[in-house]
């Protein structure tokens, strides 16, 4: 029996886990919310506080071990300058975790993880980047003709 051993395995070894952690981190940090696994939400649930903490301390050795977690600047700004200054009056509990219905493919349990106290959706999606989905293959038109096709 595995007593005393805290957090998931999330079926990878020790680097891919922190390296998925750590993008996890940066994103939530980005966009304030996420869409994730349960399992993901709910060990991100508890690096995420933890940053928080940190950032509300503010001092240069706090940062630098925030650099340590997340490696884009941009972020760490954010959340030193924005983030944790909202949270100065609570004393713990700075992300929620939503359940969603299970993923199409594999009916996983799927979650929002999201900072509690966010400002206007508006405001959110400024930030955000668009990105582009490919087009699915039954919405593509195919580039080869098919055995129906009519010869000119």
């Amino acid at each position: 029996m595995d007593h005393h051993i805290s957090g998931r395995r999330l079926r990878r070894n020790a680097v891919q886990r922190k390296a998925l952690i750590n993008g996890l981190l940066t994103d939530l940090f980005r966009y304030q919310r996420i869409t994730t696994t349960l399992a993901k939400a709910k060990e991100l649930k508890r690096h995420a506080d933890k940053l928080v903490t940190q950032a509300l301390k503010g001092t240069m050795h706090n940062r630098r071990m925030v650099f340590k977690r997340i490696k884009d600047e941009s972020v760490i700004k954010n959340l030193f300058d924005n983030i944790a200054p909202r949270f100065e009056d609570r004393p713990g509990g700075y992300t929620r975790v939503l359940k969603m219905p299970g993923r199409l493919g594999d009916n996983a349990p799927m979650a929002i993880i999201e900072l509690v106290d966010i400002p206007d959706e508006e405001e959110i999606r400024k930030v955000r980047k668009k990105r582009k989905r490919p087009v699915s293959l039954k919405k593509q038109k195919r580039a080869y003709p098919g055995k129906n096709a009519k010869k000119s």
